[in-house]
C-alpha cells in the first residue's frame, strides 16, 4: 500500500507502466507537472488513466539525449507517482500532473513494446541508530543554511522556508530540499537512492555548504574587479563542478606541459618567453569555454610559430646573383648593380649588416614585383607580397590589440610566420596607395618597420614583446613618389625603373614574352612563330605604354588564336607577321595618324609625366574676335598659371617677337589640351603653351617632330623638369626626333642610355627665345598655306 496526499492508501501493484524522465529526478510527496511529448510515453500515460488508480513509474534516464532509450539507460530505482491531471496541448503532446508516493526499484522489464511495463519492488527506508539531538541539529542546520543561500540570491522560492518549519522527518526534508535545489541529474539521483534519512540529509547539507561557497565568491568578484579574484572565482568553480560531476573537463597537465616545452624549445627572446610563460600561467587558471581562453590560446600559438631564431641560409656568389637576375630581367643595369653592391656587403659584414630599403618607382608593367622575387631567389631568401594598396587602418600594420574581438598580428608579423624565417625578403607593393582616416595613418606606422635604427625592436600590438626586423631585407614598390609622405620616402632607397624602348620590348617579348604564353597555352616553336616585324606591329599598333602588361596580354591572344587552329586540327604552323597581327587582333588601335604628320600652326607638341610613364600632350592655340581667353581641357590651377605667364612674357616681349601690340585688344585666344575627360595639371608645360601662342600669332608653324617640356617665367626663363627619361620614352614612341629641355636639366643627361641620346637629339635651352628659334618653321604664311598634308603609303601586307 501507498499513501496519497490526501492521506488514503493507495494498492500497490507490483506491475505497472514506465515514464521515462529527461533532466530530473521526481522525489516521494513532490507535486510538479511535466509534459509528455514521446509516442511511448503518450501511450504509458493513457494506459495508466485507464487503470482505477492511475499510479506510473518515473525514472530518470542516464543519457538525457536518448529520444528512445534502452533499458540499461533508465535508472533502476525511481518514484512511484499518482497522476493527478491531464490535459491535451495544441501540439499532440500532454499535460500532466502528477504527485510522488513512494520509491521503487525495477526488477525487471515486462513490456518494451509499445511502451514500457515493469515489474517493482517497494523500497523501505533503513533507518540507522542515531542520537536525536544529533538528528535535531542536522535538522537545524540545513534550515539555517538554506535560509542563508535564500538570503544571498539563490532562485529558490521564499515560501519554502514556511513549509520546512512543520517538518520533522529528515527524510522528508531531505527529499523536499533536493527538489528544490536544481540539482544534476547524477547527484539528485545518488540523493534518492541514499535509503538512510540522515545520511540523504547529510548529503543534502554539504551540497549547501558548496552552493554557499560558489555564491560567495560570485559576490566577491561581482564586487571587486581584480583579475586574480576572478581567475581564483573561476578555478574553484571549475573544482567543484569536477568534484560535483567526478569528470575532468579542462586541459589536461600534459596539454599544458607541452605549450610549455614548446615554448621552451622555439629559442624565444627572454622577454617574449617571459610574457608568453606568463600568459600560459593564466589560461591553466582558466575554464577552456571562455573566451578569453581562446583568446590566450592563439596568442600562444602565435608566439610558438614566430621563427624566433630561424634563419634562412644564404649562399653569397656574385656571379651566380648576376646569372640569375639577368635569367629573369632584360637590362635594368643600374638595379643589378645595386643588388651586387648589397650582396658584396653583406659577405664582407655577415650578420652585422642591417637590411636595405630598397623603393623601385615606374610606372606599371615595368617589372617591380617580378625583379623583388628575381633577389630573392638570387639571395636564396623566403619571398612574400605584402600589398599596401588601399590599407587605410593602422592595425594592419602594428596589429590589434587583444583586447578586441578577432584580433590579429599586423601584416609584417603575419609575413614572418608564412615565410618561416625572420630573415626572409618583404616586398611592399604600392607603398603608394596607403591612405589614412579615423582608425589612423598606416603610412606613419611604417615609419618604425622601415628605420634600420629602430626596427630591431619593432613591437606588434597583438604580441606586445619586441620583434627584431633588421634582418628582413624590404624592397618596396611604387608609381608616384609624389603621393609617398617625405619622412617614410626619406627612409626608402628610390631606385627609377622608366618603361622600355621599341627594341626593349622587342628583345624582351623574343626573351621572356613568348617562351611564358606559349607554356600557359599549351603550345610550342612547332605550332607557331613569331617574326620580328610581327611583334613590333604589335608594339607599334596594339600597345601605347610604358610597361609590358598590355604587350603580354596581346602576345597570349595571339598564342590562344594558334591554339584554336590546333585544336581544330589544323596542324600547319602559323607565322606572326604584320597582316597576322591585324588578322588575329582586329584593326589596330593606334596609327600614325595619332602623332603629328605635318607642321601646324598653333599646335605644339609637349611632354608630361604621369604614375603611369610619360605621355605626349599636344597643346592647341586658336584666335577669333574678342578679347581674352579661354581655357579648356580639365587645367588645373597650375597649368592654367603657366597659360597666364606665357601670355605675360609674350605681351612685354611683343617686339621682339614682332607681335603686334593691339593684337590681344582685338583678338580672344582659346587654348585647349585634347582629352578633356583627363585631369591634367603642372608647370612642365610652359614653354609649350606658350609656343603654341606664339606660332598662333606669328602663323608660324611648329616643327612636327619637336617636342619640348620646361617651366617658364615671366622674363622668359626655362626652369627644370622631373621625368626627363619617362618623357624620352614617350617621344621615341611617338618617333619624334628632337626634345627641347632646360639647361639644368643637362645633367640629367648621363642618367639617359647611349641609345636613347643617338636616337634623339635633346637640346638645352637657358631662354624662351631660343626654344622659338628651334621649335617654329621659318617660313612666311602664304608659304604654309600652300602646304598640303600627304598621306603616308601604308606597309605592304605580307601573308601568313
Amino acid at each position: 500500500m501507498v499513501t496519497n496526499y490526501d492521506g488514503a492508501d493507495i494498492e500497490f501493484k507490483e506491475v505497472m507502466p514506465l515514464l521515462p524522465i529527461r533532466d530530473l529526478v521526481v522525489y516521494p510527496f513532490m507535486i510538479l507537472p511535466l509534459f509528455v511529448g514521446r509516442d511511448a510515453s503518450i501511450q504509458a500515460v493513457e494506459h495508466s488513466l485507464n487503470e482505477t488508480n492511475r499510479l506510473i513509474l518515473l525514472s530518470s534516464q542516464k543519457d538525457i539525449t536518448a529520444e528512445v532509450p534502452e533499458p540499461n539507460e533508465i535508472y533502476e530505482t525511481g518514484t512511484v507517482a499518482m497522476i493527478m491531471r491531464m490535459r491535451k496541448l495544441p501540439d499532440g503532446r500532454l499535460k500532466i500532473l502528477v504527485q510522488g508516493l513512494s520509491k521503487a526499484r525495477i526488477t525487471n522489464f515486462e513490456q518494451q513494446f509499445p511502451f514500457f511495463k515493469v515489474r517493482l519492488e517497494k523500497v523501505q527506508e533503513s533507518i540507522s541508530n542515531s542520537n536525536e539531538h544529533e538528528t535535531q541539529k542536522l535538522i537545524k542546520d540545513v534550515k539555517l543554511q538554506l535560509e542563508k543561500i535564500i538570503s544571498m540570491g539563490k532562485v529558490l522560492s521564499a515560501d519554502i522556508l514556511m513549509v520546512l518549519e512543520d517538518i520533522t522527518d529528515p527524510g522528508r526534508l531531505a527529499d523536499l530540499v533536493a527538489s528544490n535545489l536544481n540539482l544534476h541529474v547524477s547527484e539528485a539521483q545518488s540523493v534518492l537512492e541514499t535509503n538512510d534519512p540522515l545520511e540523504r540529509l547529510s548529503k543534502i547539507n554539504e551540497i549547501i555548504k558548496r552552493e554557499l561557497e560558489i555564491i560567495s565568491l560570485q559576490n566577491k568578484v561581482s564586487g571587486d574587479s581584480d583579475n586574480d579574484s576572478k581567475e581564483y572565482f573561476l578555478r574553484e568553480q571549475i573544482k567543484a563542478i569536477k568534484n560535483e560531476l567526478g569528470e575532468d573537463i579542462g586541459e589536461t597537465d600534459d596539454e599544458f606541459g607541452e605549450l610549455r616545452e614548446k615554448i621552451n624549445r622555439c629559442k624565444m627572446t627572454s622577454e617574449a618567453k617571459t610574457e608568453s610563460l606568463k600568459q600560459l600561467v593564466r589560461l591553466e587558471k582558466m575554464h577552456p569555454d571562455s573566451s578569453e581562453s581562446s583568446i590566450l590560446r592563439n596568442y600562444l600559438e602565435w608566439m610558438i610559430e614566430l621563427p624566433w631564431s630561424k634563419k634562412t641560409d644564404e649562399e653569397i656568389n656574385l656571379d651566380k646573383s648576376l646569372e640569375i637576375l639577368n635569367e629573369d630581367h632584360f637590362d635594368l643595369e643600374k638595379v643589378k648593380e645595386r643588388i651586387l653592391e648589397y650582396l658584396a656587403v653583406k659577405s664582407l659584414k655577415g650578420n652585422q649588416m642591417k637590411g636595405p630599403i630598397i623603393c623601385f618607382n615606374g610606372p606599371p608593367g615595368v617589372g617591380k614585383t617580378s625583379l623583388g622575387k628575381s633577389i630573392a631567389r638570387a639571395i636564396g631568401r623566403s619571398f612574400v607580397r605584402i600589398s599596401l594598396g588601399g590599407i587605410k587602418d593602422e592595425a594592419e600594420i602594428r596589429g590589434h590589440r587583444r583586447t578586441y574581438v578577432g584580433s590579429m598580428p599586423g601584416r609584417f608579423i603575419q609575413a614572418l610566420k608564412q615565410a618561416k624565417s625572420n630573415n626572409p625578403l618583404i616586398l611592399l607593393d604600392e607603398v603608394d596607395k596607403m591612405g589614412g582616416d579615423f582608425r589612423g595613418d598606416p603610412s606613419s606606422a611604417l615609419l618604425e618597420v622601415l628605420d634600420p635604427e629602430q626596427n630591431c625592436n619593432f613591437r606588434d600590438h597583438y604580441l606586445n614583446v619586441p620583434f627584431d626586423l633588421s634582418n628582413v631585407m624590404f624592397i618596396a614598390t611604387c608609381n608616384n613618389l609624389e603621393q609617398i609622405p617625405s619622412p617614410l620616402r626619406d627612409r626608402m632607397e628610390i631606385i627609377n625603373l622608366s618603361g622600355y624602348t621599341h627594341e626593349e620590348k622587342i628583345s624582351i617579348t623574343q626573351k621572356y614574352l613568348i617562351p611564358k604564353q606559349l607554356h600557359e597555352n599549351g603550345i610550342n616553336e612547332t605550332n607557331i612563330e613569331f617574326l620580328r616585324d610581327g611583334i613590333s606591329t604589335v608594339i607599334k599598333n596594339f600597345t601605347m605604354e610604358a610597361g609590358l602588361r598590355n604587350l603580354e596580354r596581346r602576345i597570349g591572344a595571339l598564342c590562344r588564336k594558334v591554339a584554336m587552329k590546333i585544336a581544330k586540327g589544323e596542324i600547319k604552323k602559323t607565322y606572326i607577321t604584320p597582316a597576322s597581327v591585324e588578322k588575329f587582333l582586329g584593326a589596330p588601335e593606334y596609327t600614325e595618324e595619332d602623332s603629328k604628320i605635318f607642321d601646324e600652326v598653333g599646335v605644339a607638341t609637349g611632354l608630361a609625366w604621369t604614375s603611369f610613364g610619360g605621355q605626349i600632350l599636344y597643346i592647341e592655340a586658336t584666335k577669333m574676335k574678342g578679347k581674352g581667353m579661354t581655357l579648356t581641357g580639365q587645367l588645373g590651377d597650375v597649368m592654367q598659371e603657366s597659360a597666364k605667364t606665357a601670355i605675360g612674357y609674350i605681351r612685354s616681349h611683343a617686339k621682339e617677337l614682332n607681335i603686334s601690340e593691339d593684337f590681344f585688344e582685338d583678338n580672344e585666344v582659346h587654348i585647349h589640351l585634347p582629352a578633356g575627360a583627363t585631369p591634367k595639371d603642372g608647370p612642365s608645360a610652359g614653354i609649350t603653351l606658350a609656343t603654341a601662342l606664339v606660332s598662333l600669332i606669328t602663323e608660324k608653324e611648329i616643327k612636327r617632330n619637336v617636342a619640348m617640356t620646361g617651366e617658364i617665367t615671366l622674363t622668359g626663363k626655362v626652369l627644370p623638369i622631373g621625368g626627363l627619361k619617362e618623357k624620352a620614352l614617350a617621344a621615341m614612341r611617338m618617333n619624334i626626333d628632337t626634345v627641347i629641355i632646360p639647361w639644368k636639366n643637362k645633367k640629367d643627361l648621363v642618367e639617359i642610355s647611349e641609345e636613347y641620346r643617338e636616337k634623339i637629339n635633346f637640346i638645352p635651352v637657358k631662354n624662351f627665345s631660343e626654344v622659338i628659334e628651334i621649335a617654329l618653321v621659318n617660313k612666311s604664311s602664304e608659304e604654309n598655306k600652300k602646304q598640303k598634308y600627304k598621306k603616308p603609303s601604308a606597309p605592304p601586307n605580307v601573308a601568313a
